[in-house]
């Protein structure tokens, strides 16, 4: 997914997004997120799919001894250390597939919105159990399975544009869907409920949290924001290596 999020257009429109002006303040899940964060100080952080880099200045702040932070994107990476820099903490263009993963390397490993577009959940599921140390914890945030079941992922509309219903078709038919996000054409892949806490199980992790995200009361006046309590967009997990 580098590709789209390195076009100059697209990129110029993501900037525009509420969670990218004013970061993890402006992004509806992270009240919920926050508090799946597990103790890192004098830890190790990989944040896979780093963004803007957000998550690994959280990390740094809370005490991390070493953070770093992969994204394809080489405009994602440039934000990172532009907006993101902080003690401890590295940043690389870098794929989630092409990443080495050293083995019992890291306390924590976070993905935040990206596994949504990765087609082979389990081969990620394994390098992440190998990479972590003992007692390790995996911190994932995803779109949610009726999110990307979503027919084109837009709500039914009547004509004045009111959000009459959220459709959902091929549940059950894993893969390649082909959304519009920021006006653009974007390949993501749709999992099921069962391939992604499944496959989390069958890789040896242990779920220690499952939440779908709601935004808070104080966000509920911003445009469209009520409508994200009518179907849940994103999917919270934090599973742990025995």
């Amino acid at each position: 997914m580098a590709g789209i999020y390195d076009n100059e257009a697209f990129f110029s429109a993501y900037a525009g997004m509420a969670r990218s002006r004013e970061g993890l303040a402006g992004a509806g899940e992270w009240h919920q997120l926050r508090e799946l964060f597990p103790p890192v100080e004098g830890g190790a952080v990989l944040d896979l799919g780093c963004g803007y880099g957000w998550h690994c200045r959280y990390a740094a702040e809370q005490g991390a001894a070493e953070v770093l932070g992969l994204d394809a994107s080489v405009r994602m990476i440039d934000e990172a250390r532009r907006r993101c820099a902080a003690p401890g903490v590295r940043y690389e263009v870098c794929a989630l597939d092409a990443y080495d993963y050293p083995p019992e390397r890291y306390d924590l490993v976070v993905s935040n919105l990206v596994l949504h577009y990765v087609e082979d959940l389990e081969a990620v599921y394994r390098n992440v159990m190998g990479t972590l140390k003992a007692g390790g914890v995996f911190l994932v945030n995803m779109e949610h399975p009726v999110f990307t079941a979503g027919v084109d992922q837009e709500w039914v509309r009547d004509r004045e544009g009111r959000a009459l219903h959220w459709p959902v078709d091929g549940y059950f038919t894993p893969g390649r869907r082909v959304t519009s996000f920021l006006g653009r054409r974007v390949v993501k892949q749709h999992h099921t409920l069962t391939q992604i806490l499944g496959g989390l199980l069958r890789t040896g992790f242990r779920l220690e949290a499952v939440e779908e995200a709601r935004p808070p009361a104080c966000m509920l006046d911003q445009p469209g924001m009520r409508d994200e309590l009518r179907r849940p967009m994103m999917l919270l997990v934090r599973a742990k290596k025995a």
